[in-house]
């Protein structure tokens, strides 16, 4: 397995956390193809070995969970890094009423305070390289809109929305972009169960202009345009890859 050590100053580097299914995933297969170096990190040891199995050897796989303080130290001490996609989260729809405290605790745990804590790594590598870099969170269209049964998941991606654009503030001087992308409801293998529930597609449905679901592949074009030499002069932006839910 090449090492990114050996890969500074020659491909671009690209570090996505949750890269083991879904939009993950298919970002880190896409930046493959594209001639990056990719760190591919996930919790699932099989998830990873089919990735660099279909993508190849230009993706890594550190198994690691986005809550270990170990997973942050070995990101800051990255000689290269130049995109972050952070993109690992979780959400368990309840109703207000009976969201316990061990759901909340753990989608703040993941969605807002690691997401924080991948990025400040991301960060502090790419401030250490001196090379600038972009970053983008993988959000949603719930970071700018409310919805039933997800309170704990609006709050904490609307706290993603807010970092974001305190970060591309903030880190604009030192050449590192700072963006996310929005998306709707993605079918993926994950999602499809919740689709067969016909009053849930009715509802989601009914809430997208375009009036169809989103893809992966919409999700990945998003993310390989902010981060590309394309979007140069978009920070602090959130792309909502949303087919007009929020439009409204």
């Amino acid at each position: 397995m090449t090492t990114v050590a050996a890969k500074a100053g020659g491909q671009p580097v690209v570090l996505i956390t949750g890269a083991g299914r879904g939009i993950g995933r298919a970002c880190a297969a896409a930046f493959a193809a594209s001639g990056h170096h990719v760190i591919a990190i996930a919790r699932t040891a099989s998830d990873l070995e089919s990735l660099v199995a279909e993508a190849g050897v230009s993706v890594e796989p550190w198994i690691a969970d986005v809550r270990d303080e170990a997973l942050y130290s070995r990101i800051e001490a990255l000689p290269q890094l130049d995109v972050l996609v952070n993109n690992a989260g979780i959400n368990h729809p309840l109703p207000m009423a009976e969201v316990d405290a061990a759901t909340l605790d753990a989608m703040i745990d993941v969605n807002v305070r690691a997401a924080y804590r991948v990025a400040q790594a991301g960060v502090r590598a790419m401030l250490s390289s001196g090379r600038g870099g972009s970053i983008v969170h993988v959000s949603s269209q719930m970071g700018h809109v409310g919805a039933p049964r997800r309170t704990a998941y609006c709050m904490t991606k609307h706290a993603v929305e807010g970092l974001t654009k305190s970060m591309a503030v903030e880190l604009a001087a030192d050449n590192i972009r700072v963006n996310s992308v929005a998306p709707t409801f993605i079918e993926t293998d994950l999602t499809r169960p919740m689709f067969e529930q016909a009053e849930f597609r009715d509802w989601v449905m009914g809430n997208i202009p375009l009036g169809r679901l989103g893809s992966v592949s919409d999700v990945v074009a998003a993310v390989l345009f902010l981060c590309s030499p394309g979007a140069g002069m978009i920070t602090g932006h959130s792309l909502r890859v949303d087919g007009g839910w929020t439009a409204r």
